[in-house]
């Protein structure tokens, strides 16, 4: 008997093993995230060459490269301004769009004059780092890559998913505030 109860302490300990993990019901790679950055890599590349393409087949004008990924070129300068916009500060300004084979999108008329205040309302990101690039009565051209334009989204009407832009930006007047002033 005390055999058989030794045998069956035992048998309890020994089955007395602690609770073991479950294997994961799905395990996440990261496939799907690797995947769409290759994707947009691609993308990117691809329409950065259709924008070198026109650069180099337009002879008219010389393109200046922006530090947000768009190029540009000057159709009005002005030579005694030298206020660019900062955050806070209003600018008036118009603007089209145009797809980069020079098919109307947005007309200026269609757009109107915008007000805008700089860094605090939302356009879509090429426009929003263009205006602070110009001077009042400054016009210039900009070709945006798709993803410094709309994006993967577009703007839900005219524009689609990855669409490339061209627009056309004029700078009314920047009315400078307190702030920007003083610095």
């Amino acid at each position: 008997m005390k055999n058989f109860i030794y045998g069956l302490l035992l048998i309890c300990l020994m089955a007395c093993g602690g609770p073991e993990p479950r294997p994961p019901v799905k395990t996440n790679s990261g496939g799907f995230i690797n995947a769409s950055a290759q994707r947009n890599r691609e993308l990117l590349n691809l329409e950065e060459k259709l924008i070198q393409e026109i650069i180099e087949n337009d002879t008219l004008h010389d393109y200046l490269t922006s530090a947000n990924g768009s190029w540009y070129y000057y159709n009005a300068i002005n030579e005694n301004g030298d206020y660019m916009p900062l955050p806070d500060d209003l600018v008036i300004f118009n603007y089209n769009l145009v797809s980069l084979e020079n098919d109307t999108i947005y007309s200026m008329d269609e757009i109107g004059t915008i007000t805008y205040k700089v860094d605090k309302q939302e356009l879509f990101p090429g426009l929003r780092a263009s205006v602070k690039l110009l001077k009042e009565n400054e016009t210039a051209t900009f070709l945006f890559p798709s993803a410094m334009a709309f994006g993967y989204h577009g703007d839900d009407n005219k524009i689609g998913p990855n669409i490339p832009l061209k627009s056309t930006i004029t700078i009314l007047k920047i009315d400078k505030q307190k702030e920007s002033i003083d610095n």
